[in-house]
């Protein structure tokens, strides 16, 4: 039995031994330094190792936005746009060629007028020595406006680094020429006011019962068609300045420039006896107000156009049709 007894508890601390052995907790220290110095691989010692940098933190890069397109300052339609100033190149020049033909009778001065009944504002225009030079002076300030018409377009462009730029501005510069050069044939074959020197001719013949002023030019005297010209070319010249050039000078230098050149015609066409000063104010406040009146048109903010339409629609066979009249402004 004593035997018996020592064998059991030879068993139990070899089995004891044994679960202690396998079961302790990881990097838990044996009693032999290599295996302390290397835990995977005992009896071997560890190198040190080298430091590692630290991880750089990895950061999206943000978005880059698309590239846009820039949206012009302006907004044209080439064929409806053309189609606006053919017709009214057209329609200037048809009235020109009926003038041309002298059918029309000019209105006859009396005799026995008295300059008093002119505005007190024009009564000068009668009573100067016309000058030969001022009319060449007017026509070459005219030639510089029309000049300057056609050559802002193409500075344009370059300015703005855009070919259309030049197709835009030379669309708008057309249709106020032509508007203008309607509107004032317009109102000099309505109204047929007597130029200053009909009034000094028929003076001179005062005593001639036979005296007829037959030439039909000489009573298209209001408005004066050079300061409406000029001064609608300023004008628009002036908007798209102010539009494309904003916070410059150039915008100031435009509207000075051309105030003072649309000033100098107008004294001009007075000074030639060809009108008066009423006939030249009337023709720059009617060619001024075109000059806005086109480019504003077409000025494009964004998503809003300033434009306008014409419609016409039938309503039924009975009641006729209907006219209509849209825009945004």
């Amino acid at each position: 039995m004593r035997n018996d007894a020592t064998h059991l508890r030879a068993i139990c601390a070899c089995a004891l031994a044994v679960v202690s052995f396998f079961g302790r907790p990881a990097g838990a220290q044996t009693g032999d330094p290599a295996e302390q110095a290397n835990p995977a691989a005992p009896g071997v010692p560890l190198s040190p190792s080298p430091a590692l940098p630290p991880a750089t933190p990895v950061t999206s890069a943000p978005p880059q936005p698309l590239a846009v397109a820039p949206v012009p300052k302006f907004h044209v339609e080439p064929i409806t746009d053309g189609a606006i100033v053919a017709i009214n190149a057209g329609f200037a020049g048809l009235l020109d060629l009926v003038v041309g033909t002298g059918e029309l009778r000019p209105q006859q001065i009396s005799p026995n007028f008295d300059p008093k009944s002119l505005t007190w504002l024009d009564r000068g225009a009668i009573s100067q020595n016309p000058s030969s030079s001022a009319e060449t002076f007017s026509t070459i300030g005219l030639g510089l406006a029309v000049g300057y018409a056609v050559l802002d377009p193409i500075l344009s462009a370059f300015r703005e680094k855009e070919a259309r730029t030049a197709l835009i501005d030379g669309l708008m510069y057309a249709e106020t020429l032509t508007i203008t050069l309607g509107v004032t044939n317009v109102a000099k074959i309505a109204v047929r006011r007597p130029r200053p020197l009909a009034y000094v001719a028929a003076a001179e013949h005062r005593n001639d019962p036979n005296y007829s002023n037959a030439d039909t030019d000489s009573s298209l005297s209001f408005f004066s068609g050079h300061a409406s010209v000029t001064a609608a070319v300023t004008a628009t010249a002036t908007y798209l300045a102010f539009v494309r050039s904003p916070h410059t000078a150039r915008p100031w230098i435009t509207l000075i420039a051309g105030t003072v050149l649309t000033s100098f015609v107008s004294v001009e066409r007075v000074r030639a006896g060809k009108h008066f000063p009423t006939d030249v104010i009337a023709g720059a406040m009617a060619g001024a107000g075109i000059g806005i009146i086109v480019p504003h048109f077409h000025r494009n903010d964004g998503e809003k156009q300033r434009t306008f339409w014409v419609g016409a629609a039938p309503i039924n066979s009975n009641t006729g049709g209907m006219l209509t009249l849209s825009g945004i402004f």
